[in-house]
């Protein structure tokens, strides 16, 4: 929101702590103003505000002031501290040196009764639901509220709402953490396991809003197995909503708690399910190339073979394609994604069965094997079922296959020469990811759209589904996605006059890719570095990036745009101070092999336009058309398109 509030009549406000460091200061219209301590005049206001109409000597006010100074929380503490102390009239002696100490002694001259139900208190958390705590404390209703009501009145905890039922809160953090710690271990090992079995009774109803205090709650009571099962829940359910960093957390936490119990078959069964879900949540916020993922798929599958489960198994192995994928090893993707059809097939499950050609067709797309891709893109599309196969997402690639299959399809029917039936697909894809309201699913709807009118040439459309896919990666943490998606809004800005920031932002997504380890787009985004530099006259930088771009082909499996590499660099050797027509003509060719072969039309049809403007050059404008003028007539549709536009205007010079 900051970053939208230049020329905005809006004000902004926001507190935050001395150590933390806004990313936003460096804007024009941000200000930063310094909450000093309050001093001694305000000070004294904070400690009367408490005080009233006690009788307190000056002595004692001024020791308040200068012990806490000028901290509002302190100040008040403090001033209860005096007003409560027993033994007659203040004295300066009853000021403690520290908070913790000031929180303690007011805890301890509390009566018995509301001082074991601040601690209990406690032990539920800051919030704490009345019914929950009555649940815990097996006191009488009339009972809880009269000793929570002087709590209330001496500032322990207040009233935060009363319906649908009542609930409290303490003052302060500080607050709680002096009120359970005052409490021994054993005592509050008990009251936590009460509190744990308390909402399973209370919520049973409503229990996945809970996952999290439950987990909490029986890992401080000892049950290990059971917070383990719920910190697994809460993962799956932050996976689910593509909330991986807090899955993440609770995942961890799950496998550390893990570590603690001895081999059996049951605590491996329990881990194998909790490293599957956090196989998806590091995907996704580590990137899915990293040694980190390998080594958990790895684990997984050793489990796999000690517990003997063939549906984990499949999921094992997907996740170990994608790693594969994504560090380009071809051979092993493909043979992984053969398995997994095969097993798919072996158990007759519909279900796995579309995970497999969800897997072939992200292969065999990616290798730029287009026409092997199509059958399994079809079969996709047959399978899915948006209501039964939404669970997928949070079970296989962190997406949804159905929006995958669109979306892959887009691309794939622009490069096999439909762009009309491109654009139908895509944003079927967006449709879908809307609907399904899954934000991962989503960005990559975004992004692919995004790659799909950067193919076509449309320069407004690329930018605008990037930024959105950037805004969505960004509030979700979703690091990898977002390496991908900025390079085509730095095209965007290139192609757009602004060329500078263009290519900064993409070199520096291209950095943060690599850094990540996400190789998949890699040659891809260097070609749209490659398209970025001649603009501002570094032609010589644009044939570096793409040299490294065919370099990385063999690292990343990203083939499917392997011939627009050659044509772009054909098309660069032309700029340079001394054009090289012949190694253009030559990196021509090859890109109009390299079509043919993959059966991409269109771009067999860029490089054919390419090679027959060179050829036009040369006076072999014959020549030229008679390459130029079969691949334009194939096309049906996209007559509306830069290229197809491109193409019929230069077959009409060459005819004439």
């Amino acid at each position: 929101m900051v970053e939208r509030l230049s020329g905005v009549a809006l004000l902004v406000l926001v507190t935050y702590r001395p150590r933390y460091q806004p990313p936003w200061m460096a804007q024009s219209y941000a200000t930063q103003i310094a909450l000093s301590p309050l001093r001694a005049e305000g000070s004294r206001t904070v400690v009367q505000s408490v005080l009233q109409t006690a009788s307190v000597p000056e002595t004692v006010v001024q020791e308040i002031v200068t012990q806490a100074a000028g901290n509002p929380f302190f100040l008040e503490e403090l001033a209860w501290n005096v007003i409560e102390h027993e033994g007659g009239p203040p004295v300066l002696q009853a000021v403690p040196e520290t908070i913790e100490a000031v929180l303690a002694a007011r805890i301890d001259r509390l009566p018995p009764a509301e001082k074991r139900l601040l601690q209990t208190a406690a032990v539920i958390g800051i919030a704490v639901p009345v019914p929950l705590l009555q649940a815990v404390t097996d006191l009488a209703a009339a009972e809880i509220h009269m000793h929570l009501g002087h709590l209330q009145t001496a500032e322990f905890l207040y009233e935060t709402g009363r319906l649908p039922a009542s609930a409290y809160t303490f003052k302060h953090a500080l607050t709680h953490e002096v009120a359970y710690g005052s409490l021994l271990q054993e005592r509050r090992r008990v009251l936590h396991g009460r509190a744990a079995q308390a909402i399973e009774e209370l919520f049973v109803e409503r229990l996945p809003e809970h996952y999290y205090a439950l987990a909490y709650h029986y890992s401080r009571s000892g049950n290990t197995t059971k917070a383990v099962d719920y910190l697994h829940r809460a993962g799956q359910q932050a996976v689910e909503r593509s909330a991986y960093a807090e899955a993440v957390s609770h995942l961890t936490a799950a496998l550390d708690f893990l570590t603690t119990l001895p081999e059996t078959c049951e605590r491996n069964q329990q881990e194998l399910g909790v490293q599957m879900t956090l196989g998806m949540a590091l995907r996704s916020t580590k990137g899915e190339g990293t040694p980190e993922v390998e080594q958990l798929y790895t684990r997984a599958r050793e489990l796999c073979e000690q517990v003997g489960e063939p549906p984990q198994l499949f999921r094992v192995l997907w996740g170990l394609w994608q790693v594969y994928r994504q560090r380009g090893e071809e051979q092993t993707t493909r043979a992984l994604g053969e398995q997994l059809l095969s097993l798919a097939q072996r158990l007759q499950d519909q279900d796995l069965l579309l995970e497999a050609h969800h897997a072939l067709w992200a292969t065999l797309f990616f290798s730029g094997d287009l026409a092997t891709a199509q059958p399994h893109l079809e079969q996709g599309l047959r399978l899915y079922e948006p209501q039964r196969h939404r669970v997928h997402a949070a079970l296989y690639s962190g997406h949804d296959p159905g929006v995958c299959c669109h979306q892959v399809m887009a691309v794939s029917l622009w490069l096999l020469g439909y762009p009309d039936q491109a654009v139908v697909s895509s944003q079927a894809a967006l449709t879908m990811a809307q609907q399904l309201v899954h934000p991962f699913s989503l960005t990559l709807a975004l992004y692919w759209a995004a790659v799909l009118h950067h193919l076509r040439r449309e320069t407004p459309l690329t930018q605008a589904r990037a930024e959105a896919a950037m805004t969505i990666t960004t509030d979700r943490e979703l690091s990898a996605l977002l390496a991908r998606a900025t390079p085509l809004r730095g095209w965007a800005l290139a192609t757009s006059g602004h060329e500078e920031e263009g290519i900064t932002q993409i070199r520096q997504s291209l950095a943060a890719s690599q850094a990540m380890e996400v190789m998949e787009d890699r040659p891809y985004h260097l070609a749209l570095l490659a398209e970025a530099f001649p603009l501002v006259g570094q032609t010589a930088e644009g044939l570096e990036a793409l040299t490294e771009a065919l370099a990385t082909l063999a690292k990343s499996m990203t083939r499917w745009w392997e011939a627009e590499l050659y044509r772009l660099r054909g098309e660069l050797l032309l700029q340079q101070t001394v054009a090289q027509l012949e190694e253009a003509e030559v990196c021509f060719q090859q890109a109009l092999a390299m079509a043919r072969r993959q059966q991409a039309k269109s771009l067999e049809l860029r490089a054919a336009t390419s090679l027959a403007r060179l050829w036009q050059r040369q006076d072999k404008q014959v020549e030229a058309h008679e390459l130029l003028a079969p691949v334009y007539g194939w096309f049906t549709e996209g007559f509306d398109t830069a290229d197809l536009q491109e193409a019929k205007a230069l077959l009409e010079e060459l005819g004439a």
